[in-house]
């Protein structure tokens, strides 16, 4: 790996950085406005429609531009979502213009991986970038629980023009904001590569055509087919865990807010040490060998809700992140590189992210709809549990299934 690797690295860091502590922000801020509980899980819901509204447009955006450049104006855009949100913008109508800039970035950070480095390279690659990503998770839940405090505010601020001016919260964002200044920073310093797969027309029409296609083209391959549909499941359901890990530990752990979001940290942490094993031991050709570590994840969920203690709660996590990193960054690089021989890097994350959000989509609406119906936190993560374990089978029986058709 290079220096124009890591400049990128950096890049993806930094903007993950603000936008996680930035969801923490967001929600402490929906408390101190008295919102319904409800509200938090649309928060995502808010940031998520972007890509999927979004999908047949970012892709051909991506592919055709320089992809650093793409990225320095995603950024720009989730730099105006923060401070429409400083400024008083609903926190959820704030967070989805973060959405439209985050929708607009991920074709370009993925999409420069494949064009950059070689397929022999594209799993440790991921590696790399998803132990980025979940490292910015944990340093942002820590900073965004940290940063939200009352008490924290209080003891820093008590009698000063910050605590006339701000709110814990609002205080959290005038921090947070300049994360993404720093992110397109490194933007201008990403280097410049050739433009691959420029989109003949620029008519909207014809973009949802290409996108159509492509995403026909993606889901008939085999292992494309495949390798969407676990990165669908994953993070859809990560998604959802990570709101239901915060109400959890509130009832079976007693903790604050703060301290859950410290929670939060430790399944990032176990990504990013699952990350850092498949990068090591499982090849691109052999990627699909990672799929019954999904199955387990399920498994692992049903079991934490009988820990009511925090060191076993804190343990179990860091099994189930390691487990969902294990198996997710093998399929991203699969993914990855089947559509990018398909049809172009910005095309096919375009279309693996309209796929993904419409299951984070489907899977917070899901869980909404559960909170608002009064069922209890334990029920929820069995229920995900036993979806996660019964999904993750069936896809990989399904995969069995395609590998003798196609030796007959």
């Amino acid at each position: 790996m290079n220096l124009g690797f890591f400049i990128i690295l950096a890049a993806q860091f930094l903007s993950a950085l603000a936008d996680n502590s930035l969801l923490f922000a967001a929600i402490a801020l929906l408390q101190q406005y008295q919102a319904p509980a409800w509200h938090t899980p649309l928060l995502q819901e808010f940031f998520v429609i972007a890509y999927i509204l979004l999908a047949p447009f970012v892709g051909p955006f991506a592919d055709a531009l320089p992809k650093g450049r793409v990225m320095f104006i995603s950024n720009a855009i989730k730099f105006v979502g923060c401070i429409a949100m400083l400024m008083g913008l609903q926190p959820l109508y704030a967070y989805g213009v973060v959405g439209i800039g985050a929708a607009a970035y991920s074709p370009a950070k993925y999409g420069i991986l494949t064009e950059y480095l070689p397929p022999r390279q594209l799993v440790a690659a991921n590696s790399w970038m998803e132990g980025a990503t979940v490292l910015a998770i944990i340093l942002g839940a820590i900073i965004g629980g940290v940063l939200v405090s009352p008490v924290n505010f209080s003891q820093w601020f008590d009698g000063t023009p910050v605590a006339k001016h701000f709110l814990a919260p609002q205080f959290a964002i005038v921090i947070i904001t300049p994360l993404h200044l720093a992110a397109g920073l490194c933007n201008l310093y990403i280097p410049h590569l050739p433009i691959d797969h420029k989109p003949p027309k620029k008519n909207p029409l014809f973009l949802l055509h290409d996108f159509w296609h492509a995403f026909r083209l993606l889901w008939r391959d085999p292992l494309g087919m495949i390798s969407l549909a676990v990165t669908t499941l994953f993070w859809g359901v990560g998604a959802t865990m990570r709101l239901v890990v915060i109400v959890w530990a509130a009832f079976a752990l007693q903790f604050n807010l703060e301290r859950a979001t410290q929670l939060t940290a430790v399944v990032a942490v176990g990504i990013a040490i699952g990350a850092v094993i498949a990068g090591r031991y499982i090849k691109l050709e052999n990627s699909v060998k990672a799929m019954p570590a999904g199955i387990a994840m399920g498994i692992t969920l049903i079991a934490i809700t009988f820990v009511h203690d925090w060191r076993l709660a804190a343990a179990a996590l860091l099994f189930l992140g390691a487990l969902g990193g294990f198996f997710v960054v093998p399929m991203n690089a699969l993914l990855q590189h089947r559509g990018h021989l398909l049809m172009g890097a910005g095309h096919s994350i375009a279309v693996q992210n309209f796929n993904e959000n419409i299951g984070i989509l489907v899977m917070i609406g899901i869980y909404t709809l559960m909170i608002k119906e009064g069922l209890h936190i334990t029920t929820i993560m069995m229920i995900f549990g036993l979806f996660i374990s019964a999904s993750m089978a069936f896809i990989y029986r399904r995969h069995q299934t395609l590998i003798r058709q196609s030796e007959h």
